[in-house]
């Protein structure tokens, strides 16, 4: 099990009735209760609901989620009206609207959100005790992030765009590798060479809310971690500074200009052949599918996906971009939008979902890694156990108001790309990344 998450398997056992193994390291949340074998709530009369979610990257998302809703207003006959943003649109808009106490009934936001304004949300723990048990329990990430007390559920997991490695296998054998590196010195290595050749790699080093994420791998991968199991802040580490050295000798073998990525530049990169590696979820892939130029469409037999490479603490440290589903307490229709969750979690819709999304969301609920989209096409199958495999963003500590406050001000991130550009020396970007963080972990 997941150390992260033990301690809520070894608390409430009135609510927790086991802690199923699902492979390596892996488990699943699974109440003790047993949850009806069908649940529904009664819409209020007149019931009308607003929905904020980020932006597609990959085009069957939306559409098979507009199917959704579809069916679901023509099942209720409650109109839905979805608005779409991107990642970084979102979390200040579900800000205002928690403060404010006005605007979507439900928001679909990313990583720690729910922590920001736990108290402005609606408890949800009759629906995700009911989802849960019907499909085979939630995986732990999903408890943390949305069940931080143990007890309550403040939202539920729609699941993550994983972060996967994506390379030009073409480009890797010419640069002198057979497979995609597993460890991190042989990874830099990889880059370095790939750079000698004119094809180098690029990673986001800007405010990227999705991609920005590799730099968890990259401080997790050595040993550092932003607090500790009691919430003391100490980014400030040997640890960490061997990390940084690490990226300070892997940045000049990227493409320049990454300082300044956000989410969608490694994609653009990548998809131009400007960059032959990068950490994406599923959607450069899925373009090389649909794309109407022809120039993308032929990078498709070209590109392949491997797990991120172990570093000295000899274990995977996988970060993902995790997928929330927030109802805002202040919303006239409670009831309703419990039941639009529910409808758009269930089998029926959820799975076409899955299917339409391509790979590209990776699922909370441990039924849904049968669908037949993870198998399909072998190049799936590396982003199906990303929400089971990842770490949340506020690993080693408790997920809440601080952890949600420093993702949100991307301290890591920004740390990173100080120390990997020069802005810095390794040591002072670690201090100052230990004094930003120390103003929302307050002791």
């Amino acid at each position: 099990m997941n150390p992260f998450n033990r301690r809520h398997f070894l608390e409430g056992s009135a609510s927790i009735a086991a802690a199923t193994t699902l492979g390596a390291g892996s488990a699943v949340w699974a109440p003790a209760v047993h949850a009806q074998q069908s649940l529904s709530f009664k819409p209020e009369k007149g019931a009308k609901l607003r929905v904020l979610r980020w932006s597609r990257f990959v085009q069957g998302d939306i559409d098979a989620y507009m199917v959704n809703v579809k069916k679901f207003t023509e099942k209720t006959g409650i109109e839905v009206r979805v608005d779409n943003e991107g990642w970084e649109d979102v979390r200040p808009k579900a800000a205002v609207a928690a403060n404010t106490g006005a605007g979507p009934d439900i928001i679909l936001s990313t990583n720690d959100d729910a922590n920001l304004y736990p108290e402005k949300l609606l408890d949800v723990t009759d629906l995700a005790t009911y989802l849960g048990k019907k499909y085979g329990g939630w995986y732990p990430a999903c408890e943390a992030y949305l069940r931080p007390d143990g007890k309550k559920w403040i939202g539920l997991a729609l699941g993550a765009a994983g972060a996967m490695m994506v390379y030009r296998q073409s480009h890797l054998k010419a640069a002198g590798f057979d497979s995609f590196p597993k460890d991190t010195d042989g990874f830099l290595r990889m880059m370095k060479a790939l750079h000698a050749k004119g094809t180098p790699g690029g990673f986001a080093l800007g405010n990227a809310t999705g991609d920005g994420l590799w730099t968890n791998w990259l401080i997790w991968s050595h040993g550092g971690k932003l607090v500790d199991k009691s919430n003391k802040v100490v980014i400030d580490s040997p640890e960490t500074i061997k990390a940084l050295e690490y990226a300070r000798e892997m940045y000049p073998a990227m493409i320049p200009g990454t300082l300044s990525w956000l989410d969608p530049n490694n994609n653009k990169a990548f998809l131009d052949s400007q960059i032959s590696v990068t950490n994406n979820g599923i959607s450069i892939y899925y373009a090389t599918k649909t794309s109407t130029d022809q120039k993308v469409r032929d990078l498709r037999e070209d590109v392949y996906h491997a797990s991120y490479p172990i570093g000295p603490v000899g274990v995977p440290t996988e970060s993902h971009l995790f997928f929330n589903q927030m109802i805002m307490k202040y919303t006239k229709y409670p009831q309703a939008a419990k039941e639009f969750l529910r409808f758009m979690m269930e089998k029926e819709q959820f799975d076409p979902w899955l299917t339409a999304a391509g790979g590209y969301i990776a699922p909370p609920l441990a039924e849904y890694t049968k669908s037949a989209v993870w198998t399909a096409d072998p190049k799936h199958t590396p982003y199906r156990d990303c929400v089971k495999n990842m770490r949340p963003t506020g690993y080693d500590g408790r997920l809440g108001y601080a952890s949600a406050g420093a993702g949100a001000d991307f301290i890591v991130t920004n740390m990173v790309a100080e120390a990997a550009s020069g802005a810095k020396t390794p040591k002072e970007a670690a201090e100052r990344a230990q004094k930003r963080a120390e103003r929302y972990y307050k002791v």
